[in-house]
Order: C-alpha cells, then structure tokens, then sequence
C-alpha cells in the first residue's frame, strides 16, 4: 500500500508491505494490551491509616449511658472526625504480563490500524547530525503541526532524540522498544526509513508466529 513520504522539506509517497501486519485488527487483543501496560505504570503506594495507625488517646470520650449520644469507644474510630480509615487502600502492585506473543499480536494490529486510516508517515532524517530544535520543528511543521506524533527510530540517535524531545506531545522510541501502547496514544506515527520493515521483522504475521 502507499502511505506518506517525507524527504528534504517535500512530501511524497511509499510502497509499504502491509500484508505483514495484517489485515484484521484484534481490538479486543490490542485493548487487553493497552490496560495492561496502564496498570504496569501504577505506583501502587497510597496508604491511608487505621484506627491502630491513629495518634490519639485511648480514653473514652465520654461515659457509655445516658448522655443521649451514641457509645463511643475512643476519638480514633472511623465514623469521628481525625479518625482511621475503615477499608482504605494499601500499597500493592498492580502489574501483570501478557504472553509475548500477544504482546506482538497487538503491537502488529495497532500498526496496522495505523497504516488502515493513513496516520503512518515514512521519513528521512539524514540531516540530523546535531541537535537542532528548528530543523525538528520545520519538520513537524511539514508534517502538518500534529497535536501528538510518535517518532519511531531504527535505532537510539541522540541528535535526533535532542532535538524532538522537548516539543509537546511528540514521543521517541525504538522499534526495538515499540509497544502497542505507544502506537495506540501516539497520535501521527512517524516512521524512520527501514523502521516498518524492522517492524515487520520483529511483530510481523509470518515470522513471529510460527513456532512461537
């Protein structure tokens, strides 16, 4: 299929093997995969007191009868005001892991939604042999200003990562390093030359999962 082609300041076209990617998308797969990934940047820390937690005095506040007002056994029960929490939350660890091979079954169908409504664009970045934030933001500008835009390198360039990483919504990765997630909250996916064909290699229908 053809998707968008950038190079020296024009844009054009490129053939791209989409048939690695395939042409069904597992949204279901691709769902689990994003949830997951969410869950996995959960700190898990929060923690609220009990009433054992509490600092106060153990005296009863005030005798058991005839005063008109409920028993009260101390000022640190949770229905008094200061007091501990009856079933608050306590640190815990939300992450889980999916089957590497789902993992790539999603990343391969959250690019293939991408390339499906046309959100895929091929670049050459040949001219970044030093950070430059203009000659990133011409770029983008270019590339019609998108409000996010997921840059995908072949491999780790640090001119390139210095000269992207300071622009609002625009995030860098590998295709090394590429999840479903990053496609997915990307927005615009901007493509290094080769970086699809990487792709293919890595999360590809054929290479992947057989034997797997």
């Amino acid at each position: 299929m053809q998707v968008k082609s950038y190079k020296a300041g024009s844009l054009g076209e490129v053939e791209v093997e989409e048939q690695a990617f395939g042409e069904k998308i597992l949204y279901r797969t691709l769902k689990d995969a994003v949830v997951m990934f969410q869950a996995n940047q959960r700190q898990g820390t929060v923690k609220t007191k009990t009433r054992s937690m509490v600092r106060a005095t153990n005296k009863k506040p005030y005798r058991q009868k005839h005063t008109g007002r409920a028993r009260a056994g101390d000022v640190k029960s949770p229905i008094w005001r200061g007091g501990g929490a009856a079933h608050g939350p306590k640190p815990r660890d939300y992450s889980y892991h999916m089957p590497a091979k789902a993992r790539r079954v999603a990343t391969r169908s959250a690019i293939a939604g991408k390339l499906k409504d046309g959100e895929v664009v091929v670049v050459e970045l040949g001219g970044f042999s030093a950070p430059s934030a203009k000659a990133a933001r011409r770029v983008l500008a270019d590339l019609g200003s998108p409000r996010r835009a997921l840059l995908v390198l072949g491999e780790r360039n640090e001119a390139v990562y210095k000269s992207f990483r300071n622009f609002p919504g625009v995030t860098i990765r590998t295709a090394v390093e590429l999840c479903a997630f990053d496609v997915v909250a990307g927005g615009l996916m901007i493509a290094e030359a080769g970086v699809l064909e990487q792709l293919a290699t890595r999360v590809g229908q054929l290479s992947n999962d057989q034997g797997s």
